[in-house]
C-alpha cells in the first residue's frame, strides 16, 4: 500500500516497540504483542515541532508501514518513532 493512498484510522497512541537490527520486530498496543510479519514501507521526516529554528532542521521522526498481526487481529500499522525522545507510537491502522 503506498504512501498517500487510502488513508487509515488514526490513533496517537503510545506503543511499547523491541527492534532488531534497528527495524521494529513486535510492538505492544492496548495488551496485546504484535509481531511484524513485513515492513511495506519507512521514510524518515523532519520533527513536527513549527517553533523557529536557526539552520535546517534535522530529521527526527522515521515512520514505519508494516504488516503485522496479533491473535485473531491482523492489519497494515503505522509507527512513527521520536529519534530524540525515543518514544514510538501507533499513527495509523488499515485493518
Amino acid at each position: 500500500m503506498p504512501r498517500g493512498s487510502v488513508v487509515g484510522r488514526y490513533y496517537g497512541a503510545e506503543v511499547t516497540v523491541v527492534e532488531d537490527a534497528g527495524r521494529p520486530a513486535r510492538f505492544t498496543w492496548n495488551g496485546r504483542v504484535y509481531g511484524v510479519r513485513r515492513i511495506i514501507d519507512h521514510w524518515v521526516a523532519p520533527h513536527e515541532d513549527r517553533r523557529p529554528v536557526r539552520g535546517p532542521r534535522p530529521a527526527r521522526m522515521a515512520h514505519w508501514r508494516l504488516e503485522a498481526g496479533a491473535a485473531g487481529s491482523e492489519g497494515v500499522y503505522e509507527l512513527r518513532h521520536d529519534i530524540v525522545a525515543g518514544t514510538w507510537s501507533l499513527s495509523r491502522v488499515w485493518g
